[in-house]
């Protein structure tokens, strides 16, 4: 379909866009699956057990995304003495944790379920803390960046024993060789820039 745009690139008979369909009575032309439904994709796992992962897996979606758009967050605002250090640290892990976004978002649609996406969704499911929108100093934004991860890390241990115990091979080993070895090592990252105003237990 194309759509004439008139010269002055204005058009006085388009008003704003209609609400998202999601809402009850919403308009729900051109959907192709609901975020809620679980479509039929033969792997020789139960349905039962592709639903589970899905539902959890989403959760982790929206945590990593969160965490994802903290370190982006962190590496516009950083300061300081160690601002190149930390400048770049912080963009590094937000581009690996960009990776885990894309291969938990492509598990889940492979599972047959359909990937949180939008900003609004994500915040509305995570649990990750919202920072403000404030500059922080960089040990704040070290300490919110290291409870972020152990947040994911609790889950993710957890889901990765469920999915193996659902025998959802596939979703333990994203899990555990990519999602939990990557959040272990950004996590020891991070605790060793907060080392430095820490007194030994020696003294």
């Amino acid at each position: 379909m194309a759509f004439e745009i008139p010269p002055n690139g204005r058009d006085r008979n388009i008003g704003a866009s209609p609400p998202a369909g999601d809402t009850p009575g919403g308009d729900r032309r051109g959907v192709t699956q609901s975020s809620i439904h679980l479509s039929d994709i033969r792997i020789a796992l139960a349905r039962k057990a592709r639903a589970e992962s899905v539902a959890v897996l989403n959760q982790i979606l929206a945590d990593t995304m969160t965490l994802r758009d903290l370190y982006k967050k962190h590496h516009w605002q950083a300061s300081g003495p160690t601002f190149y250090l930390l400048h770049l640290l912080f963009d590094k892990h937000h581009g690996e944790q960009e990776d885990l976004v894309d291969a938990i978002a492509e598990r889940i649609q492979t599972l047959g379920g359909v990937a949180i996406a939008m900003a609004a969704d994500v915040a509305e499911t995570t649990v990750i803390a919202r920072p403000p929108r404030d500059r922080e100093e960089p040990q704040m934004q070290l300490a919110r960046l290291v409870d972020a991860h152990e947040r994911v890390l609790y889950s993710v241990r957890a889901a990765a024993r469920r999915a193996a115990e659902l025998g959802d091979d596939g979703t333990n080993d994203l899990l555990v060789s990519d999602v939990i070895r990557t959040n272990e090592k950004q996590a020891w990252f991070v605790h060793e820039h907060l080392q430095g105003d820490r007194p030994s237990r020696e003294q």
